[in-house]
């Protein structure tokens, strides 16, 4: 028995771990590899219509408990990112495509070039905190127009990376599902800054970036509980921090359907396998035949 299967909406995996974008989601091999190492579904790294190469270095810094990017979102393009994901999708692997755009008829592109090489869905990026795009994922109204106009231009299913850096991640949650979005990701990371105490300066050469890693676990499930709690009725993706299947079963009970991970990957692949393997023993243990017994199970407790 598969005690891992779930479900969101008409997109099936055999378990709910998915590689976050931006992690070895750039080569046809890289997400093959990931794939075979365990993940039920591979996202890609977020892609544009034209290639772009990023912000120069130094881009990434450690934290405590985590890291800090600003990459500046480099990638080839959608011209040869498609033949990548073809090549990957072609040998059966359950792809979901990152969509980014400088405009909706970009975002609507990119979105449609991913459906044409077989992905299982596009996740819309709007939430990237050193990009220009994590403006919309701030603002209502640009959330619904983007969603909106992937939707009407795609039949495959679109998920929404939502931002922590908002007010109430509720509000925008909602635009996101009244235009159409068939699934949410929370949360993208969080902004963050570190400076270097020798110099006084930034040490990114973009001076903020995304923190990502276990010291946003606490952030990242309190807002996928809250998405959970409210009106949005779509499944709920929950992402940072997961380092262990503690950490993916918390995400679970406040209410998502699947994780994604991604910085807890520079400890070795094992950790795939080890997170599902503690899930299921955690299911046997507690005599849980489906994940769906799981989910969302804290909000039943309070």
């Amino acid at each position: 028995m598969n005690f891992l299967e779930t479900a969101l909406g008409s997109i099936k995996l055999d378990n709910p771990l998915i590689i976050a974008s931006g992690v070895l989601g750039t080569t046809a091999e890289g997400i093959k590899l990931l794939y075979e190492k365990g993940a039920g579904a591979v996202v890609t790294k977020t892609t544009t219509l034209s290639s772009k190469p990023g912000y120069a270095n130094p881009t990434v810094v450690s934290t405590p408990s985590g890291l800090l990017n600003s990459m500046g979102l480099p990638n080839p393009g959608i011209e040869e990112m498609s033949r990548e994901v073809a090549s990957a999708c072609c040998e059966g692997v359950p792809v979901i495509g990152s969509v980014a755009g400088s405009s909706i008829s970009e975002f609507i592109e990119v979105a449609k070039r991913f459906e044409d090489v077989g992905v299982i869905g596009v996740e819309l990026n709007i939430s990237c905190p050193h990009e220009r795009v994590g403006l919309i994922g701030q603002d209502c109204r640009l959330t619904y127009q983007v969603v909106k106009s992937v939707k009407d231009s795609v039949k495959i299913p679109v998920i929404v990376k939502l931002t922590p850096n908002v007010t109430n991640i509720v509000e925008i949650a909602l635009e996101a599902v009244k235009a159409g979005a068939d699934a949410l990701t929370a949360i993208n990371t969080v902004k963050g800054m570190v400076i270097d105490v020798n110099t006084g300066y930034p040490i990114l050469s973009n001076k903020f970036g995304g923190l990502s890693g276990p010291a946003i676990k606490p952030i990242a499930v309190r807002c996928v509980y809250e998405i959970y709690a409210s009106e949005v009725k779509v499944p709920i993706i929950g992402v940072g921090g997961i380092s262990n299947w503690r950490d993916a079963l918390e995400f679970l009970m406040a209410g998502a359907c699947a994780v994604q991970i991604g910085t807890s990957l520079m400890k070795g692949y094992q950790v795939i396998e080890k997170i599902k393997k503690g899930l299921t023993g955690y299911m046997k243990k507690n005599k849980l035949k489906k994940l769906n017994q799981i989910i969302g199970i804290s909000h039943k407790r309070c």
